[in-house]
């Protein structure tokens, strides 16, 4: 018994000894001239670094428009297959379960499951900018959009800001 013990203290100290946690999000302010209409968007991040290449996190997010609502929630796993220098290459898989609500209409509940590629400029020792542009999966109603397969539209475009301690 205390040989299993001491082994799996042992594998988790190994794990664990180049891990990182991390906090960060993403925050957006915009306002449409043409339907004159404001959109907000906090989506606060955190997460957990294995190691260069593996990451685990997860996003709760919430999104206001003049008539419509949204809150969601997404874990992920993140996978940083490329490291030179500042750049990074990387992919997100992961699922999301969302809720939303039009003014005057019932809520509905939407979800994503897929992967988004991103490109990671780490600044400095502890803080990094992540942007990611598109999705390839399945969402049905997620945040009010649905698409099946490559999107590479403007709502597929995100940056975050990470503080890693």
């Amino acid at each position: 018994m205390k040989k299993l013990v001491l082994t799996l203290a042992l594998v988790f100290g190994m794990l664990t000894a180049n891990a990182q946690f991390f906090v960060g999000g993403q925050f957006g302010l915009t306002y449409d001239g043409d339907t004159e209409n404001t959109t907000f968007r906090i989506a606060p991040e955190f997460g957990y670094a294995f190691n260069d290449a593996w990451t685990v996190a997860g996003s709760i997010g919430y999104t206001h428009m003049d008539n419509y609502n949204s809150f969601y929630i997404a874990p992920y796993a993140r996978w940083t297959f490329f490291n030179q220098g500042i750049i990074g290459l990387l992919v997100d898989g992961g699922f999301g379960i969302s809720t939303g609500k039009h003014k005057g209409f019932d809520s509905e509940t939407g979800f994503e499951i897929g992967f988004k590629p991103g490109l990671a400029f780490n600044l400095t020792e502890n803080f990094s900018l992540v942007a990611h542009y598109g999705f390839l999966g399945y969402r049905d109603k997620y945040n009010g959009n649905s698409v099946s397969g490559l999107s590479l539209s403007g709502n597929d475009l995100s940056f975050s800001l990470y503080y890693k301690f």
